[in-house]
């Protein structure tokens, strides 16, 4: 028995095999914690709207009718609208976010230290 253990293949392949097979075992039980704790409970109309978000009912919504929706859609003649960038001028949001900021800086503990 002490000739066996001394041989290179299971003192090498033995730990290796023993590793990949508790491992598999291992992965399993936590791949199942994934299954037993998903949430698959669907949120019925009322508790939506305790949230806040308005839901529609499940016939008025249809693959049908959202493809109606965007056949109606013209998306021939369009115009690509650039939107305000934070650092250009007259842009109110980035105004704002540097008054916030300037009042931070003044009110922050760290002001005094210099």
């Amino acid at each position: 028995m002490g000739g066996l253990l001394q041989r290179r293949s299971a003192r090498y392949g033995l730990p290796f095999i023993l590793l990949v097979v508790g491992g598999s075992f291992g992965l399993k039980e936590f791949a199942q914690l994934r299954y037993d704790f998903r949430n698959n409970r669907a949120i019925s109309k009322e508790e939506a709207e305790k949230a806040g978000v308005k839901m529609k009912d499940s016939e008025e919504v249809t693959l049908e009718t959202e493809y109606d929706k965007i056949t109606k859609i013209d998306t021939t003649n369009w115009e690509n609208k650039r939107g305000p960038r934070p650092w250009e001028e007259g842009n109110q949001l980035y105004q704002e976010a540097q008054e916030r900021n300037k009042t931070l800086v003044r009110n922050s503990p760290l002001a005094d230290v210099k």
